[in-house]
């Protein structure tokens, strides 16, 4: 008879006993994800959508932006989106500590290279997302140039944007942004 190998389920609690290395430690339903340090181009990236987002928020003053926060779902689900959108009242709800402890209505992901995150950034982080009722989950790919927006219920894609398109959002209504703006082509 032969025993099959069970993997321990970790929490959020494991998670501060990571080394604090230039990894990226996340944990999706009690799987332990590591990701390296973001390169300069998804860095680039990040930093273009979060000064999009913050002008819009400076003249409509309806939310806050934020780079790189942890997530707290559960005892089990824990992640650092590369930016989150959160409403004013959303974050009276939920972002009171050092993270995020609920679902913010906006998440915005950079992929990095390799089928390994591609695969984690559309399918393990969507499922997350979308069980969680994130409204709004976008996925920047440097590799194609294109922005995919997936919305609830279940953040269904619904557009793929390229280059020549602009990106907009009922959560922030009159946002405007060049795709091209994004990839800095």
């Amino acid at each position: 008879m032969t025993t099959k190998k069970v993997e321990p389920v970790l929490t959020i609690e494991d998670l501060g006993a990571m080394p604090e290395d230039w990894n990226r430690y996340e944990l999706i339903e009690g799987e332990l994800l590591v990701s390296r340090a973001p390169t300069l181009t998804h860095q680039r990236i990040v930093r273009r959508l979060l000064v999009a987002i913050e002008n819009y928020l400076d003249r409509n003053p309806i939310g806050e932006v934020l780079p790189g926060p942890e997530i707290i779902f559960s005892a089990f689900s824990s992640v650092i989106p590369d930016v989150v959108y959160l409403s004013n009242d959303l974050r009276e709800e939920i972002a009171w500590g050092e993270q995020i402890t609920g679902a913010p209505e906006l998440i915005i992901e950079v992929l990095s290279p390799g089928a390994k995150n591609e695969r984690r950034d559309r399918q393990a982080k969507r499922q997350l997302y979308g069980d969680y009722s994130v409204e709004e989950y976008w996925i920047a790919d440097s590799e194609t140039s294109t922005l995919e927006i997936y919305r609830s219920p279940g953040l269904k894609l619904t557009a793929t944007l390229s280059i020549e398109d602009e990106i907009t959002s009922p959560l922030l209504p009159g946002f405007r942004l060049r795709v091209r703006d994004v990839f800095g082509s």
